[in-house]
């Protein structure tokens, strides 16, 4: 049996698309224009168009099958809830239907926290005292203040579900090589089932409050070496963490449903970390997926969605998430830079077209300032909040992922797409309300006109220059 995620040669042939409506409708987002997510315009499918080499098209074939989605959204982090607890009741209101109102906003169904504090906090904390290895002190009062108030009002905003993931940034001191949550440092092996217990205790935790955790991550980039929170290891030691602490601390504690994610770093070493932890069945048993992030374009490198498609293929039981992204160095001044949209526009098309089940975004709200942050580590957010004055900042990246987002439900299937010019980034999927959805992006400098093609009828259609669109049928 195929798991979550993953298609199976039989699908391929036996569900077929029918649909006895030609009209398409096109919803446009455009630099230099007013449009954002807007209904544009409606064509008709037609027969008989005779194709020509020369000219522009993309072809969709809805009865071929591929991954299943599990959802879209962000990141609900301490600065994002300190943030939101800042608003009136009025901007609040109006930011959960923006990410979690799936007609009027962009229907986030997927979600991400932190377990105690990551960069994107007002300041480094745990659950425990320090020293604490029986977790005798473990308490979320800290949480209580602000996030777990916002991620209840997601869920609700979200109609009552919403898929939620948490990852670690680092353990506690006391338990590292560094006695240092910061810069680092490697988990002592005398703490490794206090650690994994500490996994079950904020399971525990968040669940008392009403808050289901659907699954959790290993560590959040376990090679990097950062000035904020930060705990490595190698694909080894993750791997050796996986198999004989947590997993079967995880088991014990009765939470074998909840899914763990391998990884949660860049693409760029994605493959090497899935050969070492797939190819152990002892480790392999305990391990959902393999999560990943956008950052290796950090050194100047090309996205490797190339790695994303290779281990989609080497284990295709194993589904892949982009866990987190964000758009660095923030700068006011850049709250319309029409690039950083294109940024996410081009990674979610290509990482679905890779084999991705999901696209998680990193903060979904910051303040005028990139923050807070405890580090200075300040970024973009879809949405900032003026503190001072209160105004909400929708920045072209929101309506990017909402192309996304509004129109690719979770349970989607992913369907096969091809593009005969380079100039036109395309993928789709089929809902299972039957409603074909599929995303082109024109990300250069000129208007460009071409055929849409669904099987053997076509239609043609005109995306603008640096424009996103989604096509229902």
């Amino acid at each position: 049996m195929a798991s979550a995620g993953q298609a199976t040669a039989a699908d391929n042939t036996v569900k077929k698309f029918s649909s006895s409506v030609k009209a398409v409708v096109i919803h446009t987002s455009a630099q230099g224009s007013g449009q954002r997510l807007e209904r544009s315009r409606t064509v008709t499918l037609a027969a008989g168009h005779k194709l020509v080499e020369s000219e522009t098209s993309v072809f969709i074939d809805p009865d071929r099958h591929y991954q299943s989605l599990l959802g879209i959204g962000g990141a609900i982090t301490d600065s994002s809830a300190e943030v939101f607890a800042k608003l009136d009741p009025r901007r609040q209101a109006e930011f959960l239907k923006a990410y979690y109102d799936k007609d009027k906003g962009i229907g986030y169904s997927l979600a991400r926290t932190t377990i105690h504090s990551s960069d994107f906090s007002s300041a480094s904390y745990t659950y425990i005292r320090e020293g604490d290895k029986a977790l005798t002190s473990f308490s979320i009062d800290h949480d209580r203040k602000a996030r777990i108030p916002l991620i209840k009002r997601a869920i609700a905003a979200a109609g009552g579900k919403l898929t939620l993931f948490a990852s670690p940034w680092s353990a506690p001191a006391f338990m590292k090589t560094t006695n240092n949550m910061l810069k680092g440092g490697a988990l002592l092996p005398e703490y490794a089932d206090a650690w994994a217990r500490y996994f079950t205790r904020f399971i525990a935790a968040y669940e008392q409050e009403g808050i289901p955790i659907w699954g959790i991550t290993v560590q959040n980039e376990p090679m990097a070496t950062q000035t904020w929170e930060s705990m490595l290891y190698t694909a080894e030691e993750e791997r050796d963490f996986l198999k004989n602490h947590l997993g079967p601390t995880m088991h014990k504690a009765g939470y074998a449903d909840k899914k763990i994610i391998v990884w949660d770093h860049n693409r760029d070493m994605i493959a090497y970390r899935a050969k070492v932890i797939f190819d152990d069945p002892e480790a392999s048993k305990y391990a959902w997926g393999m999560g990943f992030h956008w950052y290796e374009t950090w050194a100047g490198f090309a996205p490797m969605y190339a790695n994303v498609a290779a281990v989609a293929a080497a284990y295709p039981d194993k589904p892949l998430l982009l866990t987190e992204a964000a758009v660095e160095k923030f700068d006011p001044a850049r709250y319309q830079y029409w690039p950083n949209a294109e940024r996410y526009g081009s990674a979610m098309i290509n990482d679905f077209n890779s084999g991705a089940v999901g696209w998680t975004d990193w903060n979904m709200l910051l303040d005028e300032t990139g923050g807070p942050n405890h580090v200075g580590n300040l970024c973009f957010a879809p949405l900032h909040a003026d503190t001072r004055t209160g105004e909400l900042i929708y920045t072209p990246s929101y309506y990017y992922i909402g192309h996304f987002s509004r129109f690719i439900r979770p349970n989607a299937r992913r369907v096969g797409v091809a593009s005969s010019r380079s100039t036109l980034l395309a993928t789709a999927f089929l809902n299972e309300d039957n409603q074909l959805a599929t995303v082109v992006m024109n990300p250069t400098d000129k208007e460009i006109t071409y055929n849409f093609y669904v099987g053997q009828e076509s239609a043609r259609v005109g995306i603008p220059a640096h424009a996103i669109q989604t096509l229902v049928y």
